[in-house]
């Protein structure tokens, strides 16, 4: 497993390429463009959605891919990286993590976290980054074995809801607790919260939506004008 990789993104700032369903930026090759583009701009990591972007992804950066996969279903509410097979999808299209939800919450078909933690690092020889929403989440993926945990689920759980994103409290008792690094991600919106975080003990931060979120940021511009 290359941990290197994850030494890259000590200090820096990743970038969260997605977009929405049915969004003309939801497109493999627009989601790379956009991941070059925060490359080229100093970016040291990229976190994208599904293995098809993932794959044209890998084709144009050279920096680590951070690899989700969201897959909805009415078995589980678990849906960022589920399974190994998914998992296993986003290794083969070159993921150089692996993030993955590590709330509380029951697995599709029945897998359980400790043993997808194993498998990925073990098997796929990739680290995981364990996406949480608690403290406690986030104690357990750790000795579970996750090389990384990240606040990315906090109030997005029912153990979490409300509480006051990004999720600073939990980003600093997390630093304080764990030996591995510790990641922000969810909420954060300006550069001066970047580096509040960083004053918090992360080890990098995510930014996603205040980025690259086209779509949300026009319409912020769209009600300010005098048209609407």
């Amino acid at each position: 497993m290359n941990e290197v990789e994850i030494e890259k993104l000590r200090g820096g700032l990743i970038v969260s390429c997605q977009a929405p369903a049915g969004s003309p930026l939801n497109d493999p090759q627009v989601i790379a463009a956009l991941a070059l583009a925060a490359e080229q701009n100093g970016a040291v990591a990229v976190r994208i959605n599904s293995a098809e972007h993932v794959a044209a992804t890998n084709a144009r950066v050279s920096v680590p891919i951070i690899g989700i996969e969201k897959v909805v279903s009415a078995e589980s509410e678990v849906y960022i990286t589920p399974t190994l097979d998914v998992a296993s999808r986003l290794v083969r299209c070159g993921a150089s993590i692996v993030a993955m939800d590590a709330t509380g919450r029951r697995r599709p078909n029945g897998e359980r976290l400790e043993d997808l933690i194993r498998q990925v690092q073990e098997e796929l020889r990739r680290p995981v980054m364990a996406d949480v929403a608690t403290l406690d989440e986030g104690l357990y993926a750790a000795d579970c074995g996750a090389k990384i945990v990240a606040t990315t689920l906090c109030g997005y759980t029912a153990d979490s809801r409300g509480a006051q994103l990004p999720a600073f409290d939990l980003l600093e008792k997390l630093a304080t607790r764990l030996e591995v690094p510790v990641i922000c991600e969810g909420g954060v919106s300006s550069p001066e919260q970047v580096r509040r975080a960083f004053d918090c003990g992360t080890f990098a931060v995510v930014v996603g939506t205040a980025i690259t979120g086209v779509g949300q940021l026009v319409q912020k511009f769209v009600a300010a004008s005098r048209r609407n």
